[in-house]
C-alpha cells in the first residue's frame, strides 16, 4: 500500500512513528477523449495568453492573484521551505472529543495509520485508549503543502485519520437559495411519512450498496469488446521535440529523410503537452 505521508503522532509525551495510507480509492471508469474523425487521443497544451506561446513546466511560476490581474509571485524555494518547516513537525493530538459532536459535513478524506517498526507498542496504547474512552483525537497535519485539521479514531483494528474542513471552509447555509421557511405539516402526511421510514429502517450493511451505473458501463464496454466494436487509430503517435531516447531520435530522423513517395505514414511533430 502506497505511503502518502510519514512522520509521527503524539499525545502528551507519547510519540508514535506512523505512516499514512489512503483508505479509499476512486473507482470511476475513466474515459479518454478522441478526435471524432480519426479516433486519435486528444492532448492538451499549456499556452501563455499574453505571448500566445506554448510553455513548459520550467517556464511556469506560482502566484497569488490578490486583485484583477495583480499577482504576488511566490518563489518555489520559499514554498518548499515553508512546506518542509511544517511537514517536519510531529502531528500532535491537541484535543479529545466525541465523534457525534462533529457533523458529517466537515469530513473530507480517510487515511489508514500504520505504525513504523518502532511504534507498535505506542500505537496499541493509543488505540486501546480511544476504544475505552469512546473519544476521538483532534490533530493538525500538513499534506501536499496544505495544513489539514484531522481526527484520529479507531476503525476495526486500526487507527485511521480523517481530514476535516476548517469552519471557514464550510459554506453558510444562509447562502443556499430557495430553502423554504418553517411551514405547518399536515399530521396525516407526517404519520404516513414516519410509517414509511419505519418500514425501510434496517441495519447498515455497506455490501448491500453498489455503483449500478459503473457496473452497467463496464458491461457495455465488455459487450463492445466481445462484438469487435473496437476502434484503433491509424495515426502514428507524434514524436516530441525534446526527444531524449537515442533510438527514437534516430528513427525519427530516418522517417524525415524518406521520400514522400515511399512513406507509408507521416510523422507529425508534437509539442509538449
Amino acid at each position: 500500500m502506497h505511503t502518502v505521508w510519514k512522520g509521527s503522532i503524539s499525545f502528551g509525551l507519547v510519540n508514535i512513528p506512523v505512516k499514512l495510507h489512503a483508505a479509499t480509492e476512486n473507482k470511476d471508469v475513466k474515459l479518454r477523449q478522441l478526435h471524432k474523425d480519426c479516433h486519435t487521443p486528444i492532448s492538451y497544451k499549456k499556452v501563455c495568453e499574453g505571448c500566445n506561446q506554448e510553455v513548459t513546466d520550467e517556464d511556469i511560476v506560482k502566484a497569488y492573484e490578490y486583485a484583477k490581474n495583480k499577482f504576488v509571485v511566490l518563489d518555489q524555494e520559499d514554498l518548499e521551505n515553508l512546506r518542509k518547516e511544517n511537514e517536519d513537525k510531529a502531528v500532535e493530538i491537541i484535543d479529545f472529543v466525541q465523534l457525534t459532536e462533529i457533523d458529517p459535513i466537515y469530513f473530507e478524506r480517510t487515511y489508514f495509520l500504520s505504525p513504523d517498526s518502532t511504534g507498535a507498542k505506542a500505537y496499541s496504547l493509543l488505540r486501546k485508549t480511544l476504544e475505552q474512552s469512546g473519544k476521538i483525537g483532534i490533530a493538525k497535519i500538513v499534506i501536499r503543502s496544505k495544513e489539514q485539521l484531522a481526527i484520529v479514531r479507531v476503525y476495526q483494528n486500526a487507527l485511521v485519520m480523517e481530514t476535516i474542513h476548517y469552519p471557514d471552509e464550510v459554506r453558510s447555509i444562509g447562502d443556499v437559495p430557495n430553502i423554504p421557511s418553517e411551514q405547518d405539516v399536515v399530521q396525516k402526511e407526517l404519520d404516513t411519512a414516519l410509517m414509511l421510514v419505519e418500514q425501510l429502517t434496517t441495519t447498515f450493511n455497506p455490501e448491500k450498496y453498489t455503483d449500478d451505473y459503473r457496473n452497467a458501463l463496464l458491461e457495455l464496454i465488455e459487450d463492445k469488446k466481445a462484438t469487435n466494436t473496437i476502434s484503433t487509430s491509424d495515426k502514428q503517435r507524434p514524436i516530441p521535440e525534446n526527444v531524449t531516447d537515442l533510438m527514437t531520435a534516430l528513427q525519427a530522423s530516418l522517417e524525415k529523410t524518406k521520400k514522400p513517395a515511399t512513406r507509408k505514414r507521416t510523422t507529425r511533430t508534437k509539442k509538449n503537452a
